[in-house]
């Protein structure tokens, strides 16, 4: 008997999850109610807060869940330390966080919102899971800053320039419209300022 109803409640836990992570990414955090979220799962309010005391706690265990999805993949990070030179370089960088933040929609549009809308309590969450990715990336790139062919001082710092870049250019676009620049257009011009 028991063991039926931890099996519902993880069923509704999951359900719970998956239409906040949809809500939230879709309207924001202050947009929507814990009673849309609860419609939007088939369950009651009160089972939302049986799971999560706090609006702000079911917010946490979504970003928090599309944040543990994120993953390098080693092909891209071979082709990396493979390049002939700087420029390739940063070019295949910039391809490596493109598809891996690109593929999660929900998890860029999360971001924008969490920037956006909500206190920075936030920021060690963020911190700790792209943080490794940072980490990990800037690392790869730290030869070809020891070989000149890098002007910074601090790959992190470029990584973080291309991370803005596949970040910001979803709303970018939205505000401009009808102007013509590309996730690749605008890597271009950071090219230009990183590379010597």
């Amino acid at each position: 008997m028991t063991e039926a109803k931890n099996s519902v409640g993880r069923g509704a836990n999951e359900r719970i999850l998956a239409a906040a992570t949809t809500l939230f990414a879709q309207f924001g955090y202050y947009s929507v109610s814990t009673r849309e979220i609860a419609t939007a799962a088939q369950v009651n309010e009160v089972t939302v807060f049986r799971h999560y005391p706090r609006k702000h706690d079911l917010y946490v265990a979504v970003l928090k869940s599309r944040l543990e999805h994120v993953s390098l993949r080693g092909d891209l990070l071979s082709r990396i330390a493979e390049a002939e030179d700087g420029r390739t370089a940063l070019a295949r960088t910039f391809e490596l966080i493109e598809k891996t933040l690109l593929q999660q929609p929900e998890l860029l549009r999360l971001l924008h919102y969490r920037a956006l809308d909500l206190s920075e309590d936030f920021d060690p969450l963020i911190r700790m899971h792209l943080g490794t990715l940072v980490d990990v990336v800037a690392h790869y790139l730290e030869p070809w800053m020891k070989k000149g062919e890098l002007r910074t001082t601090n790959t992190r710092t470029v990584v973080f320039a291309l991370v803005s870049i596949v970040v910001s250019y979803g709303p970018l676009q939205r505000m401009f419209q009808g102007e013509s620049f590309s996730p690749s257009g605008m890597f271009d011009v950071c090219a230009d300022i990183y590379n010597a």
